[in-house]
């Protein structure tokens, strides 16, 4: 599931070839409260991968909502708090968690098994993003005929991909790249730059990248998570964290956290423009944040 569009996003970290487990350097550690700690890096810090040039999720400033997510994990667990930076494309998973470098991945899509997934912590889709009064607002699913002859964005490869010529919209579309270097580009600011400029009708995002963005632009740009879909991939997923296959002990840490912390963490998110679902595919909003998805 790393082609979500994240980096442009999760979906996949296609192609990557994880060695996670078995590294000859994992040297068993014991904290000051002598709970065995066989994977990570240093047990009094917490270690996180992340791409230094990704937001909404992270940046080597602190400034994405997983560096935020970070913060509140590393004051629960009163550890400090650290940084292992690598452009997450091929070759992040090996780079970062399975070169023992880092001890956890921040976002980390249900069904990807280049690590162990924790628990989810939000449900979020793909969703198409359009301007205020474009016509555009009430369509919820891609076989609407209003977006018949529309010129709309689309990161190629990435799972609306296939819906959108299921239901004959890339005659018109137009395509930005999956495999980027996040350091130089970003497929979905240029999306979303072609947007306001009018070069394309809408756009289809996954959804941190698409609340993140509308919520930046000036004036304000709708957001519709593609929720009805009837044909082709799914376009709504579940997110957690990733660590590695052996570390169950950690693994079990982090979902009381994220059990203990779901409203904080809901908060963030939001904050941050993400669509949240809860699993009726509803929204959750500010009114509704206590409320785990």
């Amino acid at each position: 599931m790393r082609r979500l569009g994240r980096r442009p996003i999760l979906l996949a970290l296609a192609g990557v070839a994880a060695c996670l487990v078995g590294r000859d350097f994992a040297q068993a550690q014991v904290s000051d409260s002598g709970e065995l700690s066989i994977e990570l890096v240093d047990p009094k810090v917490l270690r996180i991968c992340a791409d230094p040039r990704n937001l909404p999720f992270s940046n080597d400033k602190g400034e994405g909502f997983e560096n935020k997510l970070g913060e509140l994990f590393a004051e629960k667990l009163q550890k400090k708090l650290d940084y292992m930076y690598f452009p997450q494309a091929t070759g992040f998973v090996r780079v970062t968690l399975g070169s023992h470098r880092c001890d956890v991945i921040m976002g980390f899509p249900q069904g990807d098994d280049l690590a162990q997934g924790t628990n989810p912590y939000y449900r979020t889709a793909y969703a198409l993003v359009a301007k205020q009064g474009s016509g555009l607002e009430e369509v919820t699913t891609l076989e609407d005929e209003r977006l018949k002859g529309k010129h709309i964005g689309i990161v190629a490869g990435t799972p609306p991909a296939t819906n959108m010529a299921v239901n004959g919209l890339m005659g018109n579309a137009k395509p930005y790249p999956l495999m980027i270097d996040t350091r130089y580009d970003s497929s979905a600011a240029a999306m979303i730059g072609d947007l306001a400029k009018g070069e394309i009708d809408a756009g289809i995002l996954w959804g941190p990248m698409a609340g993140y963005y509308a919520k930046k632009a000036n004036p304000p740009l709708h957001v519709t998570p593609l929720v009805k879909e009837t044909t082709g991939p799914k376009l709504v997923y579940r997110i957690g964290m990733g660590v590695r296959a052996a570390d169950q002990n950690w693994k079990r840490q982090l979902n009381r956290l994220i059990q203990e912390n779901q409203p904080a963490i809901n908060k963030i998110l939001l904050d941050f423009g993400v669509p949240l679902l809860d699993d009726n595919n509803q929204p959750i909003t500010a009114e509704t944040v206590s409320k785990s998805p």
